[in-house]
């Protein structure tokens, strides 16, 4: 089996569970107990926290609070930063941002959505026209979850900054973390980045925020996180994701070289007279979303399941709501023709050459096959 649908989670590492095991088993007390196995752990989180957010930031500037996973994370930057005036975002945005800020106006907040570039990259005369005194935060997404575009978050808040100084900026990071190279700029006051999709576990998550900030709870109890997200800690999870996380930061540029190589290998060998690219040339490696016209994405995806490739045809954390295309591949003004045949296929850092070769031609013979039923 050829699994391709990193972008919706990956499987979790050997090794960093191998490492990690033992905060199931024998380190298993609360962080916050008051005996001395506790306050390990809780020095032991301290040193995870500080490692996990070394390889975007400045520790000195900003601090991180680990919630139950990149949703999570999104939805207390929105509704802890986006309480008053107006906020600003993009039609592109996750379901967590999309979903958290639809209901922050149905609370009553002034939601405004820039438009898309045809690549699923927000359109940046869209996004500053909106951004005006009154608006209280700022989100966009850094690389699109269903077309793999890239946008440059450290160059738009830095213009978002010149508008309103005092808008917060914010941008899920799940797709980018871990695996494009770069270090958050001082004008990014929120952060969200999700374990799973690294080679960690499902259950974790984290908001990297400014320290100058003014940050309020989302979840409130025992005042865990430094009082900014309450719930005993997941010290596996915490430390997957600190383990995963020095694992594929370690060799970033090599594994993001790599998986070109590999993204490329699979589109030159797509079959053009069926496959219709989608992602952007500059999009992120780990991405590459085709559509093949006259085929729906979910009967493809299923026949290539038949023969031992597993895909997708976008957000994972969409699939159950009832819509004909996805709302970010229409924003992308996308025929209908193509909207309907979405195909994302997405990797991690251990996929192979090999591999793309492979998917490729269980691609061009099934969805071929497909096609030629169809006539």
């Amino acid at each position: 089996m050829i699994y391709f649908d990193n972008a919706a989670t990956t499987k979790p590492d050997s090794v960093c569970l191998g490492k990690a095991e033992k905060y199931l088993t024998d380190q298993f007390y609360n962080p916050s107990a008051l005996y001395a196995e506790g306050y390990n752990l809780h020095l032991d989180l301290r040193g995870a926290r500080e490692s996990i957010l070394s390889h975007i930031a400045d520790k000195n500037d900003y601090a991180l609070i680990i919630t139950s996973c990149g949703s999570e994370a999104d939805n207390q930057a929105v509704f802890c930063a986006g309480r008053r005036g107006n906020i600003v975002t993009t039609l592109g945005e996750h379901a967590a941002v999309y979903s958290a800020v639809t209901e922050a106006k149905n609370r009553g907040i002034d939601v405004r959505f820039a438009k898309l570039n045809s690549d699923g990259s927000v359109n940046e005369d869209s996004l500053l026209s909106l951004t005006d005194d009154k608006t209280s935060l700022v989100s966009v997404i850094h690389v699109n979850n269903e077309t793999g575009a890239v946008n440059d978050i450290n160059r738009l808040a830095g213009k978002v900054k010149k508008i309103n100084p005092h808008a917060v900026f914010h941008s899920d990071g799940v797709q980018a973390f871990g695996k494009i190279p770069y270090k958050l700029s001082k004008d990014i006051d929120l952060y969200s980045l999700s374990a799973h999709k690294i080679g960690a576990v499902k259950g974790t998550g984290a908001l990297i925020y400014r320290k100058k900030m003014a940050l309020k709870p989302f979840i409130y109890g025992g005042g865990q996180e430094n009082g900014l997200r309450s719930g005993t800690e997941n010290v596996f999870g915490i430390k997957m994701l600190e383990y995963a996380a020095g694992n594929v930061y370690a060799e970033i540029q090599e594994n993001y070289k790599k998986i070109a190589a590999v993204k490329q290998r699979l589109w030159e060998l797509l079959d053009k007279n069926i496959f219709t690219l989608l992602s952007p040339e500059k999009g992120s490696p780990y991405i590459l979303t085709v559509a093949a016209s006259g085929v729906r994405g979910e009967t493809a995806l299923h026949a290539v399941n038949d023969r031992g490739l597993i895909i997708g045809t976008g957000s994972a954390c969409s699939s159950n709501a009832v819509k004909r295309h996805s709302r970010v591949i229409t924003a992308c003004e996308i025929a209908d023709s193509l909207a309907d045949s979405v195909l994302r296929i997405s990797f991690c850092h251990k996929n192979t050459l090999e591999q793309a070769k492979a998917a490729a031609g269980i691609l061009n013979k099934t969805v071929g096959e497909l096609k030629e039923a169809l006539k």
